[in-house]
């Protein structure tokens, strides 16, 4: 049955160097999570967050405002609205502010439970 998800409804998430959100996972019934993340202008003395992998699945990321760049262990990749990076398994990533407005990215892994295969590391 098709449902309405509404953006206001939806998870906040405690992730560091953003604010996400999660309207879809498998709390909702669903075996794929959508996100959507915003990443603020960073500030002079705002420390870098580190990178995080998944480990049995990717992530696909579309860039729907701002600018910035995703760091992946095989390259960085600059990203503008309407882009989209598709990291594989087992990569460490991170993506990282570098304009003046925030950076807003919808974030699409197909799996219900992201936190399951994540790790996060301090550094690269």
């Amino acid at each position: 049955m098709a449902r309405l998800l509404k953006q206001s409804e939806a998870k906040r998430l405690g992730l560091p160097g953003r604010t996400s959100l999660e309207p879809v996972s498998g709390e909702v019934g669903s075996r794929v999570t959508f996100r959507i993340a915003e990443i603020p202008v960073p500030q002079a003395g705002d420390k870098p967050r580190g990178p995080h992998l998944h480990r049995e699945f990717e992530e696909c990321i579309y860039v729907l405002s701002g600018e910035g760049r995703t760091l992946a262990e095989s390259g960085e990749i600059a990203v503008k609205p309407g882009d989209i990076v598709l990291i594989p398994p087992g990569e460490k990533h991170m993506t990282r502010n570098t304009g003046n407005v925030p950076l807003v990215l919808l974030c699409f892994f197909p799996v219900p439970d992201v936190t399951a295969g994540t790790v996060e590391f301090p550094s690269f």
